[in-house]
């Protein structure tokens, strides 16, 4: 479908209460203003209800009526709004540089219509809960940016994107659904597979060996957090139900594996406000099929070297799992035990919708840069490279010196290399 086409459609369901966005506003060295979209719940259906959609726009200063072209930021995930910039710094500061960007709080998040278990208790039943959480996956992202596109953009004009991690998977999706919106994309630590069926079971049976091997060279940096580690699960497994952890959380054995990397810690405490990643992690990858708790089927395929209080009890290293989800979570994790029931009639939805469309990639005439991270612990090397592939035109920075959260550590480093591959140069050493 083409973006002219699809945005004519959002126009005539969706609607705006945008008239121009708000007045700017200014943190050191950047502008900013607010701009709110309503748009369907369902695009499918004209009766749809209405949901609200918020996109913060961020120019450099002194920059807020220069003409520039538009780059959309799509925030990793699922299910976590862009941050609030409180000065230009990271990749923000050079993107503004040649752009004005738009961070926009994908749909159920941040300042766009929440999604929490408190809003979901008003569904009657975890059946009409699961009926809306369907429409949270990429396929709806893509069709809720360009209907801002359509409004902010002047004339129609394409804009680029910039997406990381899962903001990649979308962007992908973007560049099958509606190519002739998009100018240019740049991708940041993510080139998803494109193959229908569950996916997740390929992308844990590689995410599994690479966390094995990170577990290890993490007790080899620090051996003393070997012992540390396991007389703290033993600790957690002997006082039943958890441990107070910070507001009244809870913290058990089982909870504690996940807490090594820091990409998912600092999210940790968000299931009351963000419960949508665990909701909805497994969904992503999934095209005609069903996910059925992929991670866990992953995991016991790896036998016991991750069970965590096993390992403790025989003195053997107690290996993280890192951010992925698993069904006990919704037993465990209080904010997520309203959400049980739906999460698992989401993994068993089977006619979910295809959001890659192979052909469409193969004759692709957008310019496409992305930046692979070798040793990424949760997009594998080999995935990204089969998918690189199979993407007409698209150039590839392999490195070593990030993992998985490469644009936030270096972001101007990064997006300078990237930005520059756009332009034909090659790689800075």
């Amino acid at each position: 479908m083409s973006s002219t086409s699809l945005t004519h459609g959002l126009l005539l369901r969706g609607g705006c209460n945008n008239s121009g966005g708000g007045a700017w506003y200014h943190v050191p060295e950047l502008s900013l203003r607010n701009h709110y979209f309503n748009v369907p719940l369902d695009y499918s259906l004209p009766s749809s209800p209405l949901i609200s959609l918020f996109a913060r726009e961020v120019v450099s200063a002194g920059k807020e009526e220069k003409c520039l072209p538009y780059l959309l930021f799509l925030q990793g995930g699922p299910g976590f709004e862009c941050h609030r910039p409180l000065e230009s710094n990271g990749w923000l500061k050079r993107a503004c540089e040649d752009y004005r960007v738009i961070l926009m709080d994908q749909r159920g998040t941040g300042l766009s219509t929440p999604l929490t278990a408190q809003s979901m208790a008003q569904l009657e039943s975890a059946k009409e809960e699961a009926s809306y959480l369907q429409h949270f996956r990429a396929d709806n992202i893509v069709r809720d940016a360009e209907l801002i596109r359509s409004f902010l953009v002047p004339n129609g004009e394409p804009w680029s994107v910039l997406g990381q991690s899962y903001g990649g998977f979308c962007a992908i999706t973007y560049l099958s659904m509606a190519p002739t919106g998009l100018r240019h994309v740049i991708l940041t630590g993510v080139l998803p597979p494109l193959d229908g069926g569950c996916s997740a079971e390929a992308v844990y049976r590689a995410c599994f060996k690479r966390v094995l091997i990170q577990n290890f060279k993490y007790y080899e940096r620090f051996p003393q957090d070997e012992e540390v580690v396991r007389e703290v699960v033993l600790y957690l497994a002997e006082n039943e139900g958890g441990v107070s952890f910070l507001l009244h959380f809870n913290l058990s054995s089982h909870e504690f594996k996940l807490l090594k990397y820091q990409t998912f810690y600092e999210n940790w405490l968000d299931f009351g406000t963000n419960p949508l990643y665990a909701v909805m992690q497994e969904s992503i990858y999934c095209q005609a099929a069903a996910s059925k708790w992929a991670a866990q089927r992953v995991r016991e395929e790896m036998g016991v070297q991750f069970e965590a209080l096993l390992s403790a009890r025989k003195s053997a290293p107690v290996l993280f799992t890192g951010e992925m989800v698993f069904p006990w979570m919704f037993d465990e994790i209080a904010a997520l035990r309203p959400l049980k029931e739906a999460a698992y009639i989401l993994a068993d939805k089977v006619d979910w919708p295809y959001l890659y469309n192979k052909e469409v990639l193969r004759m692709n005439k957008v310019p496409v840069v992305a930046a692979v991270f070798y040793e990424d612990m949760y997009v594998n090397f080999n995935i990204s490279e089969a998918t690189a592939s199979r993407i007409a035109g698209i150039r590839v920075w392999v490195t070593n010196e990030y993992m998985h959260s490469g644009l936030r550590e270096d972001g101007v480093h990064v997006l300078d290399q990237l930005l520059g591959m756009l332009k034909g140069k090659h790689l800075l050493p």
